[in-house]
């Protein structure tokens, strides 16, 4: 089948997945949450096979922990490669972020010290897990309520650096933006207007929580408006890129996912007559 993906598609989710192979909605792609399908053999896994002879996937992680100090989980990479050889994903896209430290896992996608020697440290990682893939990496900007005292730029040019130096892909998530933008006082803009739009291979839109000493990212709930006009900035300046609707909380049914997807698509379709 195609594995071209483009227009907007939606996070395959377990409680959709029998809607999805019985009724084969027209969606343009998947965006597949690896961790929850390493696991050889499994029910999780025969599941997803058989979506991949319907659809396009991406697969979408949180295990890497590209920023950790700890060497990187070759068996993990294994088990990543080794789903990848099955699916054939159109990429491969992980975190900018270190959530594992002396074998112990966060759970959560923790932010870097934006300097020089990070920089050097994350970009070989990222090589190293392409050299082993053997697909090019595309890394996420994550949302964050705490900032480094060691940090010597903002995290618009980090993010920039760090992909050019490790020749990989961005993944820009349009909501992590406007909370980190929210959280840190600084201007969204500024951030779409720096990163390199040559590296931008796919954008992710969801929904916050105002808590309100700050916006926590829950994934939970539609996508804002906010978030919809700095989406509309973004697709001025990227034209129409790949993107997703990511609802991981508060899970609600399939149509109304479908219908947030299809205000995107719309979006996408005017960004490209504009082109």
């Amino acid at each position: 089948m195609d594995l071209a993906v483009s227009g907007c598609g939606i996070g395959l989710r377990f409680s959709h997945i029998d809607q999805i192979l019985e009724e084969r909605p027209p969606i343009p792609w998947l965006e597949v949450l690896t961790d929850n399908y390493l696991v050889e053999g499994s029910v999780q896994q025969d599941y997803l096979l058989e979506v991949a002879d319907h659809y396009p996937l991406t697969m979408h992680g949180v295990g890497l922990s590209l920023g950790s100090v700890d060497p990187l989980n070759m068996d993990y990479l294994k088990r990543l490669k080794a789903l990848a050889d099955k699916v054939k994903p159109a990429w491969i896209s992980d975190h900018l972020c270190w959530s594992a430290v002396h074998g112990m896992h966060t759970h959560d996608l923790m932010p870097l010290p934006y300097n020089q020697a990070t920089i050097e440290h994350v970009s070989a990682r990222i090589k190293q897990v392409q050299d082993f893939l053997g697909y090019e990496l595309i890394i996420e900007n994550v949302s964050s309520y705490l900032q480094y005292k060691t940090s010597e730029m903002p995290e618009w040019v980090f993010f920039s650096e760090v992909a050019e130096s490790a020749d990989c892909g961005m993944l820009l998530d349009i909501n992590n933006i406007y909370v980190s933008a929210h959280n840190h006082e600084f201007d969204p803009e500024t951030y779409l207007n720096t990163v390199p739009a040559s590296r931008i291979r796919q954008m992710h839109l969801a929904g916050f929580e105002d808590r309100g000493t700050h916006l926590l990212d829950t994934h939970g709930h539609p996508v804002p408006d906010v978030v919809w006009a700095l989406y509309e900035k973004a697709l001025q300046r990227f034209g129409p890129v790949p993107t997703l609707i990511e609802w991981d909380n508060n899970i609600p049914t399939l149509d109304v996912l479908l219908r947030e997807a299809s205000k995107a698509s719309d979006m996408l379709q005017q960004s490209g007559k504009v082109m």
